[in-house]
């Protein structure tokens, strides 16, 4: 398997998506130590939902990459955005990291910095929204840590697992931005 390797960090690049990706994608989405907290456990995905999802992500208006260590190439999962709106300046971010061996390690939070760095310097975006369940602490420390900011919530909203959550709204806007994390752009 090949990896383009399109945003370049210290220690993770992100590389376009590939349908070489998709059985991975599948078996993670069917975990619950993924899908409770990304919001998806009520769903069984299939090999065949997983390539309707990927040929979605070239239709639609999003920008999807496999977040794939430095070190070994190993892919441990993917980050995009979602619902850009190039006219408003907006998109929404989003993020899973497979293997519970690859969580705590910062691997996240670089990634996150990545994809900023190219949205608000390349796509030109102002202003970039995620949504997390309030179970998710660990989440909510990483993206902090690139930046974002509680925006908002909604009480109790989302039932997982015989219990209610809220939905956390967080956002950044381009000026709370700084950095320079792609280490493989060619204009300083």
């Amino acid at each position: 398997m090949s990896n383009y390797k399109k945003l370049i960090g210290e220690n993770v690049y992100l590389a376009p998506l590939s349908r070489d990706h998709l059985a991975q994608f599948t078996v993670w989405m069917n975990d619950f130590s993924v899908t409770d907290y990304v919001g998806r456990s009520q769903a069984i995905v299939t090999d065949d939902a997983e390539l309707v999802w990927y040929e979605g992500t070239q239709k639609n208006n999003e920008c999807i990459l496999s977040i794939i260590k430095k070190e070994n190439d190993e892919l441990i999962g993917n980050i995009g955005f979602h619902k850009i709106d190039h006219l408003n300046r907006y998109a929404e971010l989003g993020i899973m990291i497979g293997e519970n061996k690859n969580r705590s390690k910062g691997y996240g939070t670089e990634a996150i910095k990545l994809l900023l760095d190219f949205g608000f310097n390349y796509l030109n975006l102002h202003n970039i929204t995620l949504t997390l369940l309030s179970a998710n602490d660990r989440a909510k420390r990483c993206y902090e840590k690139a930046g974002f900011k509680e925006a908002g919530r909604i009480k109790e909203c989302r039932f997982l697992n015989g219990k209610y959550y809220d939905r956390i709204y967080m956002q950044i806007l381009s000026d709370e931005f700084n950095g320079d994390y792609i280490k493989n752009k060619e204009v300083k």
